[in-house]
């Protein structure tokens, strides 16, 4: 056997060590199916994206092409119908009257979604007329109520008026101010003075409860009682 010289043996171990080439031919390959990838990463999202705005544009015309008014009745039948009011006392059930109050149902409905009843005292009780809770602006000021109501408790009730009716005073929708009124009796020489928008349908006990408070002579309880929080519900 022949054999082979050191020389020869250094150069054969430098080639196997040297780096591989890679051809231009390699590169030209590798290029184009990176530029199918994202071509093909573009094209599908633009078929998607081209799809949400054909939906977009078909749910418009749907819209457009629907009665408003059927939208306002959905938006009716959507909104709570009742709150629970949670008071010391106990629980008090109001039915809200969407129908015929339902810009000031929307503004109590806002106003119990912010928290705005949590923590309301009972600002004023008095027996056989009204409870009263929150700011009182719509009379102007705390002692019309009061005169108010020692004419109402001289001069009787009316039957053609009921009891136990939610309202709140006439005041414009852009006041701060919102108060509650829980009538205990009829009170027909406050009509024009509150706006009813709802009724008691469960806890008039929890009402003539909290109407046997004791009070100073202003009318103002002695002792805490209020609205713990309150709960709407769709239905009950």
């Amino acid at each position: 056997m022949a054999r082979i010289k050191p020389q020869a043996l250094l150069l054969q171990s430098k080639k196997k060590k040297g780096p591989t080439r890679i051809s231009a031919s390699t590169i030209v390959l590798c290029n184009l199916v990176v530029a199918l990838i994202v071509l093909s990463i573009m094209a599908t999202y633009w078929h998607w994206y081209k799809r949400s705005m054909d939906q977009t544009e078909d749910g418009k015309s749907t819209f457009e092409g629907t009665d408003v008014r059927t939208f306002v009745d959905l938006k009716k039948y959507d909104l709570p119908g009742y709150a629970i009011l949670n008071t010391s006392k106990g629980y008090i059930t109001i039915e809200l009257y969407k129908e015929s109050s339902p810009e000031i149902v929307d503004r109590f409905l806002d106003l119990c979604q912010k928290g705005y009843f949590k923590g309301m005292p009972f600002n004023h009780v008095i027996k056989n007329y009204v409870i009263q809770g929150g700011e009182y602006q719509g009379l102007g000021a705390a002692e019309e109520l009061i005169s108010h109501a020692k004419l109402h408790l001289q001069l009787g009730t009316s039957p053609k008026h009921e009891a136990f009716m939610l309202g709140t005073s006439k005041i414009r929708l852009d006041s701060k101010g919102f108060d509650l009124f829980i009538t205990t009796a009829p009170i027909p020489d406050m009509n024009d003075k509150l706006t009813v928008f709802g009724r008691v349908i469960k806890g008039e006990d929890v009402v003539q409860e909290i109407e046997e408070v004791d009070t100073d002579e202003h009318y103002r309880p002695k002792s805490s009682v209020g609205i713990i929080n309150v709960a709407l519900k769709r239905e009950i």
